[in-house]
C-alpha cells in the first residue's frame, strides 16, 4: 500500500468511527436534570435557636457586637457542652495498654 491509500483507509475509519460514537451517544435516554441540593437540609422541626444562629451568621462583623446573637452563642455553647449532652452511642473504649512491670536493675557485680 501506497501512503495515499494508507491516509484515506485512515481517514475512513476516523470518520466510521466518529459516526458510530454520534449515533450511541444520540441513543442514549437523557437523565433528568437533578436540581442543585444545598447543603443544609429543610428543617423538619422549627428550632428558634438555630434560626437564630443562622441570622448571626448572615450578619457577619456585626453578629459579635449583637446582643441577641451573644445570648444564642451562649445557649449553643450550654446546649453542646452540657453534661448529658452527648450522644447515648459512643465509640468503644480503647483497650487498656498492658502493664509492664519495671524490673529493678541489677547491680554490676565485681568480679
Amino acid at each position: 500500500m501506497d501512503g495515499k491509500m494508507l491516509a484515506r483507509l485512515a481517514a475512513v475509519v476516523f470518520v466510521a468511527l466518529a459516526i458510530t460514537a454520534t449515533a450511541i451517544e444520540m441513543s442514549r435516554k437523557e437523565e433528568p436534570v437533578e436540581p442543585w441540593a444545598s447543603s443544609r437540609p429543610a428543617a423538619s422541626t422549627v428550632d428558634p435557636l438555630r434560626d437564630e444562629l443562622l441570622r448571626c451568621q448572615a450578619l457577619g462583623e456585626a453578629g459579635p457586637r449583637d446582643p441577641s446573637c451573644l445570648r444564642a452563642w451562649a445557649e449553643n455553647r450550654q446546649r453542646f457542652l452540657a453534661p448529658g449532652s452527648r450522644p447515648a452511642e459512643r465509640l468503644p473504649q480503647p483497650p487498656a495498654a498492658p502493664q509492664t512491670q519495671a524490673i529493678p536493675a541489677q547491680p554490676a557485680e565485681a568480679q
